[in-house]
């Protein structure tokens, strides 16, 4: 069972986690897997905002470049991708018995809700899980501020961000460092002092100040509910 002292928590998931095998684009059996786990937390009892990323689809700060496009609507073709993920989510969770909610930081009312903090609450209160899609709506701002942002907003417990490339936070990257040390838990202030990449440094802020600890875990090693349990995997931030 999840932890009681977690009863709201803030998600966010890669984008990669819609690939699956694949690598790019949306696979069902990938986005069904991610409802699974995200199910599993709901039916006991945890209250859930989930912010996701759109690397699977579309990268605007490395692809911006590439593609000869400025960095803001690079950004907004990340923040629109996010949508389609989103949506795909919604969906496969509908398919599995929850209640869910979808909300734009972009309006686009044709497809989803335009952001109201005050509809959130509602919503997380009433047991829905809410989907935050679009970002924060602004261009030069990660997934990960959006997830830091939603988080505080909705006075969540604590932010998991399931990662897909490692299992825990390092002082250097593992996969070009075999040297590199792991952290089971470690400071925002350290974080930030180190400059450590794998979580942006706007989010760690947010999460500072509004004190709200983050746990960094791979989305592939073990069941998503392990990351509220007694043991859980991964780093804690704090």
């Amino acid at each position: 069972m999840a932890s009681p002292s977690y009863p709201r928590i803030l998600l966010k998931i890669s984008g990669e986690a819609f690939s699956g095998k694949e690598g790019f684009g949306v696979s069902h059996l990938a986005t069904s897997h991610v409802a699974e786990q995200i199910a599993s937390i709901h039916e006991s009892g945890v209250q859930i905002g989930v912010v996701m990323g759109a690397g699977n689809l579309f990268r605007g700060i490395q692809l911006g470049p590439e593609l000869s496009i400025e960095r803001t609507p690079a950004d907004q073709m990340g923040m629109l991708s996010t949508l389609i993920n989103g949506i795909a989510l919604k969906r496969a969770l509908l398919q599995s018995g929850c209640s869910v909610a979808l909300l734009s930081a972009l309006p686009c009312p044709t497809v989803a809700e335009t952001y109201q903090w005050d509809q959130a609450m509602n919503y997380l209160n009433e047991g829905k899980i809410v989907l935050f899609v679009g970002g924060t709506g602004h261009p030069y701002f990660t997934t990960d501020t959006a997830a830091a942002l939603r988080a505080c907003e909705i006075h969540a417990n604590i932010l998991l961000k399931a990662t897909t490339h490692v299992d825990k936070i390092y002082d250097q990257d593992p996969r070009k460092h075999p040297d590199a040390k792991p952290y089971d838990q470690i400071s925002f202030q350290e974080i930030l002092e180190k400059r450590l990449g794998i979580l942006d440094l706007t989010a760690v802020t947010l999460c500072q100040e509004a004190n709200i600890p983050i746990r960094v875990f791979n989305f592939y090693q073990g069941p998503l509910l392990d990351a509220l349990s007694s043991k859980p995997p991964g780093t804690l931030v704090k």
